[in-house]
């Protein structure tokens, strides 16, 4: 005989023991895209306390949908050592160039992450950061919900000595800085310059090249990072994408 009450239970307790341990961590990740998810996995596997916010019900960003809403995806030859590494077999569709189911990727970054000991929470979004002695020190939460509708509910605020900004087209993380800190991310604008057109080798060099830390605590990862510096954009490849999140990783615990 099941007991209603005792599965409510179940939940309520496992999860806000979840997130209380998840209050003061080493890493923040904001956005469940490919960099976020990849840059999670690493840091995950490396030891460290890293947790990911998504506001979305669903985990994965632009993965799910290939280009155009067909699944599949195309990974270079830059990216192969990484679908290696989390067990994905592209087929070779031309020299350099390797085709993947969108399911099966999206499905295995989030397993690879979550098993690696990444703790997800989705359908929560990032509102605010925390400023300490002019350094992004944490993140200011509520329901993805709460944000989509805009109702005045107040938030709650974990601490983190690092936070990724992955939240594709937008740079939520980076925008905030600008906005309500008045924060100069680049010379060119001050701001966030915002993305180029289409160009897709480019856009993959530039996804990699402008990971960085762009304030004292914030890094930003993937299309994030070519939003703010105006990078180009580059469609359903995503060689760059995971190559971003392994970089944003490898900066990260070279200084935690």
């Amino acid at each position: 005989m099941l007991n209603e009450v005792t599965i409510s239970r179940a939940i309520l307790e496992t999860y806000f023991k979840k997130l209380n341990s998840c209050l003061e961590l080493d890493v923040a990740i904001v956005g469940g895209g490919p960099s976020g998810l990849v840059a999670g996995y690493y840091l995950a596997k490396a030891g460290k306390r890293v947790a990911l916010f998504e506001r979305k019900l669903s985990i994965g960003g632009g993965l799910w949908g290939g280009g155009m809403m067909f699944n599949a995806i195309v990974v270079q030859e830059a990216g192969k050592h990484l679908l290696d590494e989390f067990g994905l077999e592209g087929q070779e569709y031309a020299p350099g160039y390797y085709v993947l189911d969108a399911v099966d990727v999206t499905t295995t970054l989030i397993h690879k992450a979550v098993r690696a000991g990444l703790q997800v929470f989705n359908l929560i979004a990032m509102e605010d950061v925390v400023i300490k002695n002019e350094r992004v020190a944490g993140l200011v939460i509520n329901w993805g919900a709460v944000d989509t509708l805009k109702w005045h509910v107040d938030p709650i605020t974990l601490h983190a000595k690092y936070v990724i900004d992955g939240t594709g087209h937008p740079a939520n993380v980076a925008e905030v800085l600008v906005r309500k800190m008045g924060v100069r991310l680049n010379t060119s604008t001050g701001g966030i310059v915002g993305e180029k057109s289409m160009e897709a080798g480019q856009g993959e060099l530039q996804t990699v090249a402008n990971t960085r830390e762009v304030y004292p605590g914030l890094f930003v990862s993937g299309m994030a990072a070519n939003a703010v510096y105006g990078g180009y954009r580059m469609g359903p490849v995503f060689g760059g994408m995971l190559l971003s999140g392994q970089k944003a990783a490898q900066e990260i615990l070279e200084r935690l």
